[in-house]
């Protein structure tokens, strides 16, 4: 179950988490989570290219292991990494010595101050601990999921969801994953024409 729009509720009870950005200006954050792997990360670099859109990139370990020249890439074409732990761990799942653990392993590949806990799901003893390890860490939710990761959504129903829910300062989250790239292909260049068409730029975290 997801809501595409997070509540205020969630909001509120996490409150020391990044959800949007200012409201103040016409620009959106895209975010990608889950890669990289060939083929579909690439359709979104190349993609974002197209439109002239920077994006950020919250990374699995073992694939920027798997795929280091894709993972340059994405800094190389101006985009922000961040740190989606190296084996995608829930943290509701996971004790939390443990979750840190992989979160290091993740962190000596990405080097980054971003981090977004796989799932969305973290407990307050994990953001504790990541903190007291790395005070200037950023921990990054989402306004907007897109459900293109939900094989029951249909591309279409993806793409009307993300654009009734984003505004200004919207971080928005796709996944460039296989299960993910026939809802991605669809939704990302028709999301991108739509707010380019309404003045807005994308920028990354």
């Amino acid at each position: 179950m997801y809501l595409v729009k997070s509540p205020r509720l969630l909001k509120w009870y996490y409150p020391s988490l990044t959800w949007n950005q200012s409201r103040d200006h016409k620009v959106i954050y895209l975010t990608f989570d889950d890669g990289p792997i060939p083929d579909v990360t690439a359709f979104a670099l190349k993609t974002l290219k197209s439109f002239n859109a920077k994006a950020t990139f919250f990374c699995i370990g073992d694939n920027i292991r798997k795929y280091p020249k894709l993972f340059d890439a994405l800094k190389e074409e101006g985009h922000s990494i961040g740190n989606h732990t190296f084996n995608h761990l829930s943290g509701w799942a996971t004790p939390d010595e443990r979750y840190l653990e992989n979160f290091i392993q993740c962190q000596e590949l990405t080097k980054t101050k971003l981090f977004r806990p796989p799932y969305g799901r973290i407990r307050k003893t994990q953001i504790k601990a990541l903190r007291n390890l790395q005070p200037d860490l950023q921990i990054i939710m989402w306004d907007v999921i897109t459900g293109d990761f939900d094989p029951n959504l249909s591309p279409e129903k993806c793409y009307r969801n993300a654009i009734k829910h984003t505004t200004n300062g919207s971080v928005v989250v796709f996944h460039d994953s296989l299960k993910a790239f026939d809802r991605l292909e669809y939704a990302l260049p028709r999301f991108l024409q739509y707010f380019t068409d309404k003045g807005f730029t994308f920028s990354a975290l």
